[in-house]
């Protein structure tokens, strides 16, 4: 099989994107909501994991983080 190898999937919860990205949670959810003035179309979506329970991919999160790097030191 030839490609681009997979990535470790892990799915982590809110707590640890809190402390990951150093957002507030009103900040992460802001960024999910389309409504509001905050959205941001690249911010990772969470997904439904079981529940009410829903988690993020931690690979997205970290993608994401590397994308505001990169936008900070291109301005």
């Amino acid at each position: 099989m030839t490609g681009t190898p997979k990535r470790e999937i892990k799915f982590i919860r809110l707590k640890v994107v809190i402390k990951k990205t150093g957002l507030s949670r009103a900040s992460i959810y802001n960024r999910l909501k389309k409504s509001s003035k905050y959205y941001d179309a690249a911010f990772p979506k969470q997904i439904r994991i079981g529940g009410g329970a829903v988690a993020w991919i931690e690979y997205e999160i970290e993608d994401w983080m590397e994308l505001q790097i990169e936008k900070s030191r291109c301005e």
